[in-house]
């Protein structure tokens, strides 16, 4: 975790944000990850890597909602991953993931998949991270983000 950078995106307009919880958004986010990811299986060409960012995102996104933190900037978003405990390989990956879907998206490079299996691992991931967050551990982390504005 960049601390700059999470500090930079604290002062965004559509940075983060500390909000009230919301479990409720967090459980419909992690639904729509599950959908999209069965999408990944059935979707060809660029319509795959745009789906796979998604199914990934939103999964990261559920995590956000259960703690109450905002963001709508994706760079952002995921910048939080060390906040949960994800590994620097499962950032990169997230990085790379949404390079890839800006490259075939709106540049139209012909961008593959490479790896379907990934995806659903970094589902999986998020819900056992999603399922292990408890009231302590979102407190730690708000207050961190809370001091980390303040600097």
């Amino acid at each position: 975790m960049n601390k700059g950078k999470i500090i930079w995106c604290l002062r965004q307009k559509k940075g983060i944000e500390i909000t009230e919880t919301k479990p409720h958004l967090a459980e419909l986010y992690i639904k729509e990850a599950e959908e999209t990811l069965e999408n990944v299986r059935t979707t060809k060409g660029k319509w795959k890597v745009i789906t796979a960012y998604y199914s990934c995102y939103n999964a990261l996104y559920s995590i956000l909602m259960k703690s109450g933190i905002k963001c709508e900037i994706h760079d952002c978003t995921i910048e939080l991953m060390g906040l949960f405990g994800f590994e620097d390989k499962e950032v990169k990956y997230l990085k790379k993931l949404k390079e890839d879907r800006l490259k075939t998206q709106y540049y139209l490079e012909n961008i593959r998949l490479k790896n379907e299996g990934a995806v659903g691992e970094f589902v999986s991931k998020c819900k056992i991270i999603l399922s292990s967050l408890n009231s302590q551990k979102i407190e730690q982390i708000r207050k961190e983000l809370k001091g980390a504005k303040h600097e």
